[in-house]
């Protein structure tokens, strides 16, 4: 039995294979556009990807969500993606290491080795600031970040990202002599926790929308530290030749988006929950602006669900079948070595605690590339330990004398193996097999913070914006998925319970 669950896993990744290479090189290759995890990023990528959709052959792809600084700008090198929208400061001290800020001249020409180029500044500067409520400012006197020097008792909520930055909280701190020790706070949860006076300060861009709402005051950099962020489109040197009209397009982009406008569009997604899509649409056609408000419903069922769906079940599926086409052979391989065998299960349980990002982080670095690829590695290599696990413990649980009395009817160690072994060790099996599954289906919403996809990307963009029912719209089919999944295993358990009872009956016979 277990021989036809293999070739069935296999044929149906080779098929996968096959109809994926068969599409690929039918269809043109698209326009692949990045952004980073917070809303304003979002929303430049959807407006980069609708003018750019009517000059390609194939719609453009847009890749949402990518993280941080790094891991955005590894996918642009690596070509993962052709462009992302980026800020002239980040690029000058954060991407090319300088110590002062660079004209776009000089940035062009510290790029061009690697490939890249930029071009097309948007129109407006959203630059980083540190800021807190205006009541709690004004209680202590605190206009300036020379001001919250002195005052060590405030508690500081800081963007890891910002934390890390070479223009970040290091160099912020050390010119301005700040005492505080931050704490690293999720940017798109730093407003909920300041509204609720859990931290004191948040470090935000200039043009996010929750500002004037949350009545916060922004602290003046009276000593000019940080550069301009001008948003600009960071590119493949490439790209121009590849799509001539729609680089043409985006050309036109050039000076269109103000500061007023940026605000405004970020306050519909964060204020109103408008979508990222509507919104780019709307500043595109220069139309007014939809005021309806998505509601639970529509974030559920809206249009990507079938999407994400079956990116979600891509990965979860793929990655099962790789642990258990790896995980089972293994286990065999190395079930009659006591010592070989607590290695490797000693190594496949170290693999189990290595944080799931920091193993995303360190196999995009080794890949790279971004997306299905490492998060389908990430994936099957954390469902290893409960298949080969359960592996092992099934083959320990046959009994020595039926071992030994398949030997005496002459069967070889293959047949002992196939014929009397894995059959009675399957039902451990299958349930590591159905632990392995039911912790794919969770770790796979991480997979969306590198693009790979799956319901995990309503649940970053929900972070992005503080939406709870993008969360909710998220968490709840992944946990419909599982409990589908346990039902599934459910339904073959009890099939195999049938089917181990005409086993069972031979077992007694071969032993009488």
């Amino acid at each position: 039995m277990i021989r036809h669950i293999l070739h069935g896993f296999i044929k149906a990744l080779l098929l996968t294979g096959l109809l994926n290479t068969t599409l690929s090189h039918a269809a043109d290759e698209p326009l692949r556009i990045g952004s980073k995890r917070f809303t304003e990023s979002y929303i430049l990528a959807e407006v980069l990807a609708q003018t750019a959709a009517p000059h390609v052959a194939t719609p453009p792809v847009v890749r949402h969500g990518l993280g941080n600084t790094a891991i955005v700008y590894e996918a642009l090198r690596s070509g993962s993606i052709e462009l992302y929208a980026e800020y002239t400061g980040t690029i000058a001290l954060e991407i090319l290491k300088s110590d002062k800020p660079m004209s776009r001249d000089a940035m062009n020409a510290a790029l061009a080795p690697f490939g890249l180029g930029v071009t097309a500044p948007f129109g407006f500067n959203d630059g980083y600031a540190l800021a807190m409520r205006a009541d709690r400012a004004d209680s202590l006197g605190i206009r300036t970040l020379a001001d919250l020097a002195k005052h060590p008792e405030l508690k500081l909520g800081l963007s890891n990202e910002f934390i890390g930055r070479a223009d970040g909280w290091k160099g912020l701190a050390a010119q301005y002599r700040l005492p505080q020790s931050p704490t690293g706070l999720d940017h798109g949860l730093a407003y909920g926790a300041i509204a609720a006076k859990q931290v004191d300060v948040i470090d935000i861009y200039t043009t996010d929308a929750k500002i004037d709402s949350l009545g916060l005051r922004v602290l003046g950099d009276d000593r000019q530290y940080f550069p301009r962020y001008d948003a600009v489109v960071l590119y493949r040197l490439d790209v121009p030749a590849r799509f001539p009209a729609a680089w043409a397009a985006l050309q036109k982009l050039e000076g269109r988006i103000d500061e007023r406008a940026m605000i405004a569009m970020n306050a519909r997604a964060e204020l109103q929950g408008q979508g990222f899509d509507v919104i780019a649409r709307d500043f595109l056609q220069g139309g007014a602006a939809s005021s309806a408000q998505r509601g639970f419903a529509d974030k559920l069922f809206g249009p990507d669900f079938a999407r994400l769906t079956r990116q979600h079940l891509l990965l979860v599926g793929a990655s099962v079948a790789l642990a258990l086409l790896i995980a089972v052979p293994l286990a065999i391989l190395v079930f009659p070595h006591v010592r070989l065998r607590a290695a490797v299960l000693g190594l496949a349980g170290l693999l189990q605690t290595v944080p799931s990002l920091a193993l995303l982080a360190v196999l995009i670095s080794w890949m790279g590339a971004i997306g299905t690829l490492p998060a389908l590695v990430a994936l099957t290599l954390y469902a290893l330990l409960p298949t080969m696990r359960n592996t092992v413990t099934g083959l320990n649980e046959v009994p020595q004398g039926l071992r030994q009395a398949a030997i005496a009817l002459g069967m070889t160690n293959r047949q002992n193996l196939w014929l009397v072994q894995l059959p009675l060790a399957l039902p451990t099996l299958l349930a590591g097999v159905r632990t392995a599954t039911t912790i794919a289906i969770g770790t796979a919403t991480i997979a969306a913070f590198i693009g790979a996809g799956g319901y995990g990307e309503r649940i970053v963009t929900g972070l992005a914006l503080n939406d709870r029912g993008l969360l909710l719209a998220g968490a709840l089919p992944a946990a419909a998925l599982a409990l589908i999944s346990e039902a599934v295993f459910e339904v073959i358990e009890w099939l195999m319970r049938r089917r181990f009872r005409g086993v069972s009956s031979k077992v007694n016979a071969l032993q009488a």
